[in-house]
């Protein structure tokens, strides 16, 4: 009944605090750009309803209505698995056919855990597998391949797209090392996908660094999805080592090239190739490779704003719920439907791919707060709030925040986009009430400092309270 009164008392005031009306005027920034809602966590009238029922772009805040409703459907002890299945026998060391590896969706699947998966795999008894090495990602639908879709620029992490057999962000380091002792300048990767080519061309030139890491040239000739990188240009000898990340090839072959190097160096051997596909009939489980609980994993989806966990979440709900092969359509539902039994209704919502990197999705001030409260009131609580950044503590709000009395009293997360600056969570308060607080700003100017200043300007009056 709180949850579902609180729409109601949502009726928007002209009333703005003056610091942040202050705030506005010195940026010129008209006041319909922005959406704030406030409320003391305990009442039913909020203390600041300033445009709240306007739908807005909230960028990476929408992962706080992701995670709450992964958190309430799965539980905080749910986890994924990666699996590892044999379709020949095992004997004298060898395995006689195909490996299959079945990705379950595990959003943090990182370089060391793979690893682990594949020192776990090898303790079965066999080092040579004589058939091919199956990928199968089935579990999730073919997301694309484009990784430039949203703002053209592939090579970066967070424009990595969801696959159920993600590793390690489909990112690697790569790293350029100056070495004047013997005149050249070596590169190598981490990890380093066994198809994957480096053709290093970087030529050392002795001296100062004065270019820096401007002196290196990185290209992939077949493009973002291509399982080649070129180095070009001259590196001083002062420059030290030079590592950049990069979301390279396509999930599949990642995730082979990735397995085939670590598996060789465990000292086994793949005398097959690689092969996309599902799980064949009569294979048989050999292997079993646990993920982080979800209590982990939205504390790392929330701390440090992973966009693609968040899509990994958005998916496994919908698989949860529908049965692979999940759709972002199908998480979306599975969403609606979760506020609906929660007594939340957000008229304009419009859930995308559930993370906030998306020009498409909206949601409102109040919604948000509404979708904070419901998360307070939760027996998982506990769990969701240790999710969220502490200001000037860690994540997102290590550097914000940081006078004595406010540190670590802040829970909130982040949001920025072009043209979209958010904040929103809960804040204690010096008079020991606590609050719900969201502001979302949209304009020109949102994420070149005006989003930061407007919310600075209405926490630092919401803690004053």
């Amino acid at each position: 009944p709180l949850l579902l009164a609180t729409s109601a008392l949502a009726r928007d005031r002209d009333y703005l605090p003056s610091e942040v009306q202050k705030t506005l005027s010195a940026r010129r920034i008209p006041g319909t750009s922005l959406s704030i809602y406030v409320r003391e966590l305990g009442r039913e009238q909020p203390i600041v309803s300033y445009n709240s029922e306007v739908a807005r772009n909230p960028a990476s805040t929408m992962k706080l209505l992701t995670t709450y409703a992964a958190l309430e459907t799965l539980g905080p002890a749910y986890s994924w698995q990666t699996r590892a299945y044999a379709s020949g026998e095992i004997r004298n060391g060898n395995l006689d056919g195909d490996l299959v590896l079945v990705g379950g969706g595990d959003p943090f699947m990182t370089a060391d855990r793979w690893w682990g998966f594949v020192s776990g795999l090898r303790q079965k008894g066999f080092s040579r597998v004589t058939g091919d090495v199956i990928i199968d990602s089935s579990y999730f639908a073919p997301q694309g391949e484009d990784r430039s879709l949203f703002d053209n620029r592939p090579y970066r992490s967070y424009n990595v797209l969801p696959d159920a057999l993600m590793i390690n962000f489909q990112t690697i380091t790569l790293n350029v090392i100056p070495d004047a002792a013997t005149g050249t300048v070596r590169a190598s990767a981490h990890p380093w996908p066994a198809n994957l080519a480096i053709d290093n061309a970087v030529q050392l030139r002795r001296g100062p660094c004065r270019r820096g890491s401007s002196g290196v040239a990185i290209a992939m000739p077949d493009g973002p999805n291509g399982n080649r990188i070129n180095l070009g240009g001259r590196y001083a000898s002062g420059c030290g080592q030079y590592s950049v990340r990069r979301a390279v090839m396509r999930a599949p072959d990642f995730a082979y090239g990735t397995f085939k190097t670590l598996w060789e160096q465990s000292g086994g051997t793949l005398e097959g190739s690689m092969r996309r596909g599902v799980l064949p009939d009569g294979a048989r489980q050999i292997y079993s490779h646990d993920s982080l609980t979800l209590a982990e994993i939205i504390r790392l989806v929330n701390k440090f704003s992973s966009n693609l966990m968040a899509r990994h979440l958005l998916l496994t709900l919908a698989a949860e719920d529908a049965g692979a092969p999940a759709t972002t359509a199908a998480g979306q539902r599975v969403i609606r439907e979760f506020l609906s039994s929660k007594g939340i209704s957000i008229p304009d919502l419009v859930i995308d791919n559930g993370s906030g990197l998306s020009r498409r999705e909206r949601i409102t001030a109040v919604g948000l707060a509404e979708v904070l409260e419901a998360a307070h009131e939760s027996q998982f609580m506990p769990e969701f709030s240790a999710s969220l950044p502490l200001s000037a503590t860690d994540g997102t709000l290590r550097r914000r925040f940081r006078s004595p009395e406010m540190q670590g009293r802040l829970r909130m997360k982040t949001g920025s986009l072009d043209e979209v600056s958010a904040l929103a969570g809960y804040i204690h308060a010096a008079s020991g009430r606590s609050y719900v607080a969201v502001v979302i700003l949209n304009h020109a100017t949102a994420d070149q400092g005006a989003g930061m200043a407007v919310q600075t300007a209405l926490v630092k009056w919401v803690f004053a309270q």
